[in-house]
């Protein structure tokens, strides 16, 4: 029974993830409840694991529909993973919850900004000046990867709130773009959790599979329906984020 629940928790991670992140929203509760004794740094290097499947499966399916913008998405990936790295060992520096007020603030300003903006990401803009966006993008990737490497909850959707507001993408190009930069992150944290606290692998390549599974019905439905449906997912996710982090600021 145990492995049910991880697997589906898995699944609908993996769907919600291929869509608009925020998958480690429903993923590391379940691992949490299915292995209480074990320390938490072991526990996100098993989620990590299975969220970089799922989310590679993602860009592939998406790359096939939505042109990826690699001048941006690719100079992103490859500052994001140097960030993640240095993110992760940067963990034991600093508590985290001097993030959450921070966090808090960052995401109900995006979900209001997003709500309020009724075109937000529903048409493609440029409004970068050419020579202006690989030092964007170099820039978002480092400090998104930092993020992502050290604290995490929302780094999905603050990539697709950046690509949206500062790139111009529409939200289907931003989220296959927020997929890429993801992998990187993924991976370097993967590798840093399995280089110091160690990693689940068993437990994590099963939830692999159902994550996989679960993001090619994502990026399915996100295809399928559009920019409206992500769009409407997107501010769903940021909302459940801001839920989680302001209970846990009450309760801690």
């Amino acid at each position: 029974m145990e492995w049910l629940l991880l697997g589906f928790a898995a699944f609908i991670a993996g769907l919600v993830d291929a869509v608009v992140g925020g998958g480690g929203l429903i993923q590391i509760p379940a691992l949490l409840a299915a292995f209480p004794g074990v320390a938490i740094p072991i526990l996100f290097g098993t989620n990590k694991v299975s969220s970089v499947a799922g989310t590679l499966s993602a860009c592939v399916r998406y790359a096939r529909t939505v042109p990826i913008p690699w001048t941006v998405a690719g100079w992103a990936a490859a500052a994001a993973l140097a960030g993640a790295w240095f993110g992760a060992q940067a963990v034991s520096l600093l508590p985290k919850e001097v993030m959450k007020p921070f966090v808090l603030v960052l995401l109900v300003l995006v979900g209001g900004y997003t709500f309020t903006k009724k075109d937000f990401g529903r048409l493609e803009r440029h409004p970068l000046r050419t020579g202006l966006v690989v030092p964007a993008a170099l820039l978002t990737g480092a400090g998104i990867g930092f993020y992502d490497g050290f604290f995490g909850p929302g780094t999905g959707s603050f990539l697709i709130f950046i690509f949206v507001r500062w790139f111009g993408f529409d939200f289907l190009k931003a989220s296959v773009s927020a997929k890429v930069v993801n992998v990187a992150t993924n991976l370097a944290a993967i590798a840093s959790f399995g280089l110091s606290d160690g990693i689940l692998w068993r437990v994590g390549a099963l939830m692999a599979v159902a994550n996989l599974c679960g993001a090619q019905v994502g990026s399915h439905l996100a295809l399928k329906h559009g920019n409206g449906f992500v769009r409407w997912l997107f501010l769903f996710v940021v909302s459940m984020l801001v839920a989680k982090l302001g209970w846990d600021l009450v309760h801690s």
